[in-house]
Formats: structure tokens, C-alpha cells, sequence
């Protein structure tokens, strides 16, 4: 498919874009451009494909994702390498993870070349969006929503994909730090529900729990499964890994209820090949808190494509508290972050085919 390049009239001006470049935050500033590819059912499918000036939508207030949230998102990452070019990180995967997604909201599947290109598309035209910060990156988020204009009960017949760009430093105020998390009373998500797909609603449903853990000073919220309350499956944006002092290292099992994390499936190759053996089994907040106490869980670390792999260094409920080793952030934790960042920044050679270079 040819994409129509849309002349932007008025882009940032340089200087403006440098000065906002130097604390770009997460999720705050965004790129002057977007892509855009419309789907209709009547015209056969996916057409209409464009990079432009990034602009406001126009929806029809009777439009499907404003009533029955058809509405799916990825989150990636462009990188700027230690050769100057750019490159992705399995960004095959987030194509493949986006038709997952689809396929459960009842959605168009996107060809995942057609994915690709619209990715590429937009960094190409992007890419004096790059932070020049420490860690810096330009976060990508395609989406999809529901455009047609009806209030009937039934997956729509038209949609729009989006492609967008918001140039990111550090996912948490202040770096690399171990995080205090809140176990939460609410649950994400339920067997036969839409945990494993990536959608709105699975993190509107989080928004009240995780302000709770934010009044109570905490960086994330946990959340247990919905039928015993008792299995740990993910914090509100992140996987989870348990270190144990003999050399295991546990991560809950993807049984449908959690998001099947592309950093997470990275990580469980690399701490492999740091002889470590890796199960995906199930583990309780109860058999977190003796490990801790018991000092046989080492380390606990946290990750996903926005905070990359996050120390926990605390963990804090309606029953009390309990710290995870000493508090700070464990030898592994840093080791395998160290690693997986070399390896997205192209310092540490990719053994994996993992990195998609740009140019």
C-alpha cells in the first residue's frame, strides 16, 4: 500500500523542539506527525494510507469506540543506536500482539507488514524527535478505534489506525530506583475476559486502583487473580520476575489474564542465558512475603517497554509491608537491564535477530 505524505504547514521550529527535547517526561510531548490508514468493510478492507500533520480527529458522536470501546494500542519504541542510526526492538512482535488483540475486540486484522511500514513511516519523517536525555527514546503508539457512526449492538464496520510519536525520557521521576508497589482489593482481569489483549478498558479498570496506590505514596499497584485472590499476575503496566538464591527465577504463567509482555518474553531468553532456569509457574502474595522474610526471594523486578526492567524494592498492603533483599535494586535486576538496553541501543551485539534496523 502507497502512503500519501500530507505537507505539514506549520512544523515545530527547530529551536522550540530542542529546548522541549531536553525534558521530554513520558507521554507529555508528542511529534509533529501521525499516520493514518482507514478500513472500511464496504470498500474492501484497509485503504487510504497517509503520513501527515499530527491533528485532531473528527468522530461522529454516535461512533463505536465512544459506546462499546473498540479500541486496541500497542507501545514500542524507536532507539536511536550507537552508530547514529535507528533502529526498533521485535517490532514483528507488537504486529503480531496488535492481531491478537484484534481478534479478541472483535476487530480488523492489520497486515503486519502494512503494521510495519506505518511504524517506519512515521520515524523516518520523526527523527529529530529523538530525545538528546540519558536513556532517551521516541515511544511509539499505534492504535486502532471504531469509526462507524451506529448505536446497534455489533463489531463496526469501519476503523481507523493511527500511528503516533511522543519523544520519552525516564518512565519514573527520578531514573533507576527500586519502586514501592500497592497490592490492590480490585482486580484487572478475569478468566475469559480481555487480559491478554491489549485495550483501553483493561487500563481504565486500573485508573482507580492505581491512584489509590499513588495516595498512599506508592509507583505502581499489584494486582491478584479474580477468582482466588491470591496469585500475583502483573502490576498495573508491567510483568513480574522473582530471583531466588538457588538460581531460579519464577514469572506467573500466561493463563490469559495477563499480557503476554514482549520485554518479558525477552527477558526470560536473557536470564537463560545467564544459566538462571526460568519457569512460568504461579506464585502467591503469601509465598512472596515468606520468601522475602525468609531471604531466599533475592530480587524482584518489574518490566515492560515503557520502564524497561524496574527494581521492587518494596511491596505494601491493608496488611502490612515487607521489603524485597535490602530495598535497592538487585545485582540481576541491573545485570539483565544493563543487557537488554545494550542490546535495544546496539552497544551489546543482538544474538537474537531481536533489533530492526532503520538505516
Amino acid at each position: 500500500m502507497e502512503f500519501t505524505q500530507i505537507p505539514h504547514p506549520s512544523p515545530t521550529p527547530a529551536e522550540a523542539r530542542e529546548e522541549a527535547l531536553k525534558t521530554p517526561g513520558f507521554g507529555m510531548l508528542f511529534s509533529d506527525h501521525m499516520v493514518t490508514i482507514d478500513y472500511d468493510e464496504a470498500k474492501g478492507g484497509w485503504h487510504s494510507a497517509s503520513v501527515g500533520p499530527r491533528e485532531a480527529l473528527s468522530l461522529d458522536p454516535a461512533a463505536s469506540v465512544l459506546h462499546y470501546a473498540q479500541e486496541i494500542f500497542e507501545g514500542m519504541k524507536a532507539y536511536k543506536q550507537a552508530d547514529g542510526g535507528i533502529a526498533l526492538f521485535r517490532p514483528e512482535e507488537n504486529a503480531k500482539r496488535f492481531n491478537r488483540s484484534a481478534d479478541r475486540l472483535a476487530m480488523p486484522n492489520l497486515p503486519e507488514e502494512l503494521f510495519l511500514e506505518a511504524v517506519k513511516q512515521l520515524v523516518a519523517i520523526d527523527r529529530d524527535w529523538f530525545p538528546s536525555v540519558d536513556g532517551g527514546s521516541l515511544y511509539l503508539r499505534p492504535f486502532m478505534i471504531a469509526t462507524e457512526a451506529f448505536l446497534g449492538v455489533r463489531p463496526a464496520k469501519q476503523y481507523k489506525f493511527l500511528v503516533i510519536a511522543s519523544p520519552a525520557g525516564s518512565y519514573f521521576k527520578g531514573g533507576v530506583k527500586p519502586v514501592s508497589i500497592w497490592q490492590s482489593e480490585y482486580t484487572r482481569a478475569a478468566p475469559g475476559g480481555t487480559g491478554a489483549a491489549k485495550c483501553g478498558g483493561n487500563y481504565a479498570a486500573s485508573l482507580v486502583p492505581t491512584g489509590q496506590a499513588f495516595a498512599k505514596g506508592h509507583d505502581q499497584v499489584l494486582f491478584l487473580d479474580a477468582v482466588e485472590r491470591k496469585w500475583i499476575e502483573e502490576l498495573g503496566g508491567m510483568n513480574l520476575f522473582f530471583v531466588f538464591d538457588d538460581g531460579r527465577v519464577i514469572t506467573p504463567p500466561l493463563t490469559g489474564t495477563i499480557l503476554p509482555g514482549i520485554t518479558r518474553e525477552s527477558l526470560i531468553a536473557l536470564l537463560r542465558e545467564e544459566g538462571l532456569t526460568v519457569s512460568e509457574e504461579m506464585y502467591s502474595i503469601d509465598q512472596w512475603r515468606e520468601d522475602s522474610a525468609s531471604g531466599k526471594l533475592l530480587e524482584t523486578m518489574a518490566c515492560g517497554t515503557a520502564a524497561v526492567v524496574t527494581p521492587v524494592g518494596k511491596v505494601a498492603s491493608a496488611d502490612g509491608e515487607f521489603e524485597i533483599g535490602s530495598g535497592g535494586p538487585g545485582q540481576m535486576t541491573m545485570k539483565i537491564r544493563e543487557k537488554l538496553v545494550g542490546i535495544q541501543n546496539g552497544t551489546i551485539e543482538d544474538t537474537h535477530g531481536w533489533v530492526m534496523k532503520l538505516d
